[in-house]
């Protein structure tokens, strides 16, 4: 890693149950290899801390943990959903808590869902262990029609990330 700074070089393990997500997601491939758990209605998402996730200072990148929230909040809200669908993001607010170490595994936990009739509500936290990294809530719209898409398959990307495919 050619950061400058010191790191360990021992990599965490990806935790049992998450399974890697393939490419194909747009953005979101951004943060390869990344992972996403399933459990009913429940789903977390996480990523060892990478040379492509870090910054100068050999910790996880902003953006990065941004793009996780972004993602973890957004597919929180759409697994409660009858058909998945785009989910705009109106209002995402974050607090940065601690440092996201090089080599470290990182892992969403969404401890608040809410879905209104137009409007979807998360909260939670990206965590390093029991550490908080960040914290995360934001607010999502629910759109009501199928003009989302320019092309591809949306559909099928946002079953990828919900977990049903």
């Amino acid at each position: 890693m050619a950061t400058g700074a010191q790191v360990s070089d021992e990599l965490a393990s990806v935790p049992e149950g998450f399974e890697q997500l393939g490419e194909g997601l747009g953005y979101s491939d951004s943060l390869q290899p990344f992972y996403r758990r399933v459990d009913g209605d429940d789903v977390s998402f996480g990523l060892v801390v990478l040379e492509q996730h870090a910054n100068l200072m050999g910790i996880c990148h902003g953006g990065c943990l941004m793009t996780l929230a972004d993602i973890a909040a957004a597919t929180s809200i759409n697994i409660r959903l009858p058909k998945p669908a785009g989910l705009p993001t109106i209002n995402l607010g974050f607090d940065f808590v601690s440092p996201g170490r090089f080599g470290h595994w990182l892992q969403t936990r969404t401890h608040l869902v809410e879905v209104k009739r137009r409007f979807g509500f998360c909260a939670g936290v990206i965590e390093d262990g029991d550490k908080p990294v960040l914290r995360y809530s934001g607010t999502f719209y629910l759109p009501d029609h199928d003009g989302m898409w320019k092309g591809g398959d949306g559909d099928a990307a946002l079953r990828r990330l919900a977990g049903g495919e």
